[in-house]
């Protein structure tokens, strides 16, 4: 990829969408919970299950380890698949106690501390991302469906790459710049709730003139009420 087009629709996607000010949490280790708690499903989903957990202990690894697992689950029912979320968040949270906590995971260099991430059960590349990025401050690019969608659409990811060769193109052009990142990331997230939807509105879009695949055709006639939403209503990580 090359940095000028990179950093052009960054440019542009900021002037419309404005700051995103991601990722919404108090406490890096509500952000890694967040992360797992997001993976398919909603984000005000995901608020409303941290809100029963947070009524029930303080958001802690070894709080939650000591929450019996039945509580814990239907504290964590709006989620979405929350047996399976249930058992996600326990097995993260034994590795997180096992690892040190958070000082001395912060402690690792980013390579090391990846690979911890993803030799967690559930925890996955665009999950493991999230939480390096968000989470623990370094430079990672995350890649999710929405990057997909729109970069395919400008022409900037011929064919299927895969996810790590997505994460080194953006790492690689727009250098190491973690504030970029989570800026970056969380405009595309914007971009694809509300504009390069899978039906795009590329009528509204910020790129259209960039974008090989923009049509006219695809303006939605009443969308001020989406883009109001998502200019104005503050950082609603990952539902469309």
């Amino acid at each position: 990829m090359e940095q000028l087009a990179l950093r052009a629709i960054h440019a542009r996607l900021l002037a419309h969408f404005g700051p995103q000010q991601w990722w919404p949490a108090e406490s890096a280790f509500e952000v890694m919970i967040g992360a797992i708690l997001t993976q398919n499903t909603a984000w005000t989903n995901v608020e409303r299950a941290l809100t029963r957990l947070r009524a029930r202990v303080p958001l802690t690894a070894a709080a939650i380890l000591a929450l019996a697992e039945p509580e814990l689950a239907e504290a964590l029912r709006p989620s979405g698949y929350y047996h399976l979320k249930t058992m996600r968040v326990r097995a993260f949270c034994s590795a997180y106690e096992a690892g040190g906590g958070f000082s001395a995971l912060a402690a690792r260099d980013t390579h090391s501390l990846r690979t911890w991430l993803l030799a967690v059960k559930g925890i996955g590349p665009e999950t493991a991302d999230d939480i390096l990025l968000y989470a623990f401050d370094r430079p990672v690019f995350v890649v999710d469906a929405y990057t997909r969608r729109l970069f395919s659409r400008l022409g900037l990811l011929p064919g299927k790459p895969g996810y790590e060769s997505i994460r080194h193109a953006f790492e690689q052009a727009l250098g190491p710049d973690v504030d970029l990142f989570k800026e970056y990331h969380a405009l595309i997230v914007s971009q694809g709730k509300t504009v390069c939807r899978q039906r795009p509105r590329c009528g509204l879009c910020a790129v259209a003139s960039l974008c090989a695949a923009a049509s006219s055709d695809s303006l939605d006639p009443s969308p001020e009420t989406d883009l109001a939403r998502a200019r104005h209503r503050g950082p609603t990580p990952f539902d469309e």
